[in-house]
């Protein structure tokens, strides 16, 4: 039996505001309060609220045969309980339906995966711990920044314990293969990967409202009849977008939520079902192993990382600000930490790609991607001597890994000794108390046993008779 697996990626760009040379060493906030508030809350009224609202009529109309995945970004997840708040409301209402999974991703929306693992598991376990917060799901499929994997990649996720992946089903590496199996990594045989059906998912989420393409205007029945239409042995199709798809990609106006609405209906009358990642990784079995020595994405024709480390501008930003990847993670100072976040989010290198792809590239402040990198590299600059102020900077990883780590083990053993210390005024005041008890009753007794005194009242003398 066929069963479509239905996921939607929830992450917000950070803006970042315009930053001198001159503001280096001055200025340490980099961002645009006022942009990211703004495009936080059209977006959460033009597509998130409306189609969030439609996926839960969904679940309790179709008596809970509709399931749906998500996976959010942690510095999404921070956008929108500052500007947002309805969003997570919303999302905590459709995790109670039960029909709801939430997936593991990089908490920055970022590339560490490519080069630095330490970073790409801390940020990793950061995410799922906010994902359990907030929805107490302990994810168990991984999807990673834009889809990007490669071997290395899915033997790291498998050493983190996950399940499975999600990943693009590009053709470059499927060759003949269809994308609509269940495969394994080939360094990792217990890795599931499910692969991204391209066609399936662009018809809805670029080609939908396109009213020059061949198969406008698009039907709930037409679509589902493509998947049923597909041989019987292909039962897995995993259609993947971004949530804003639905309402800014592919506007309201287009009824692209009339759309959605009865694809239940019409795939329930086709026999087809709908599952979530879990489900699938956990009761389908791989037909066999996925190589994919180079990483692949979603993004562009060439589903490379090319949109982000195409040119030297982007290859030089993205290794000066890994060079203290490191130190931040040793370090572990929160204000830098949370900087640390927002300038590893992969927008920033997109920004400045110099890729001639045919779309326009919305860059923000920037007025071209000289422009984005000046501005990056200026405010990278500020940062990595904030990093390195922090402690000298001759001082080397390992040695000021050592001395965090010994400062940490007498903190640790200061922390056990006061644990102690309080132990014991503990028991000395019960002790204290249990003597003060027993002294009480001791003398309670010896009141007790104490014989009374008798008062006798002497006989009035007697008066003297008369002579």
């Amino acid at each position: 039996m066929k069963t479509i697996c239905l996921y939607f990626e929830i992450h917000q760009i950070i803006h970042l505001k315009r930053y001198r040379f001159f503001d280096i060493g001055t200025d340490h906030y980099y961002y645009d309060d006022f942009e990211n508030e703004r495009t936080i809350a059209d977006i959460a009224e033009r597509s998130y609220m409306p189609a969030l609202n439609t996926l839960l009529d969904m679940i309790k109309v179709s008596g809970k045969y509709f399931k749906v995945a998500f996976s959010l970004s942690g510095v999404g997840i921070e956008q929108l309980e500052m500007h947002a708040p309805q969003v997570l409301d919303k999302l905590q209402e459709l995790n109670e339906t039960g029909c709801v999974e939430f997936l593991a991703e990089p908490y920055s929306h970022g590339l560490a995966s490519l080069i630095n693992e330490d970073s790409f598991e801390a940020e990793v376990k950061k995410q799922c711990q906010k994902i359990k917060e907030y929805f107490g799901q302990v994810p168990k499929v991984l999807r990673n920044s834009s889809l990007i994997y490669n071997d290395d990649i899915g033997l790291k996720a498998s050493h983190m314990g996950f399940k499975g992946m999600l990943t693009e089903g590009a053709k470059h590496v499927l060759g003949w293969k269809s994308p609509h199996y269940l495969y394994h990594c080939t360094m990792a045989p217990n890795l599931k990967l499910l692969l991204r059906d391209i066609r399936l998912s662009d018809d809805v989420s670029l080609r939908f409202n396109n009213s020059e393409w061949d198969e406008y205007p698009l039907f709930a029945d037409k679509y589902i009849g493509k998947i049923a239409a597909l041989p019987n042995e292909e039962q897995v199709i995993n259609i993947f977008m971004e949530l804003s798809a639905l309402g800014i990609a592919q506007p309201l106006s287009s009824n692209i939520l009339e759309f959605l609405k009865a694809i239940p209906v019409c795939a329930k009358q086709a026999g087809i079902t709908f599952s979530t990642p879990t489900e699938i990784c956990t009761k389908m079995k791989s037909v066999g192993a996925l190589e994919v020595p180079y990483a692949l994405s979603w993004i562009d024709e060439e589903r490379d990382v090319s949109s982000w480390l195409g040119n030297p501008m982007q290859r030089e930003a993205f290794n000066k600000l890994y060079s203290v990847a490191d130190r931040v993670r040793i370090a572990n100072d929160s204000r830098i930490n949370q900087d640390w976040d927002y300038l590893q989010a992969s927008n920033n290198f997109r920004f400045m790609t110099t890729k001639n792809t045919g779309v326009a590239i919305d860059r923000g402040i920037y007025s071209s991607p000289f422009d984005a990198f000046t501005n990056y590299m200026n405010i990278l600059g500020d940062f990595i001597n904030r990093v390195n102020s922090l402690y000298p900077e001759d001082i080397g990883n390992e040695e000021l890994n050592s001395l965090l780590t010994t400062i940490k083990n007498q903190g640790d053993e200061i922390e056990m000794k006061e644990k102690e210390i309080v132990r014991l005024q503990t028991k000395i005041a019960k002790i204290e108390a249990e003597e003060d008890k027993l002294r009480a009753k001791l003398e309670k007794e010896e009141t007790k046993d104490k014989p009374k005194r008798t008062t006798t009242k002497k006989a009035a003398p007697k008066a003297e008779e008369k002579k």
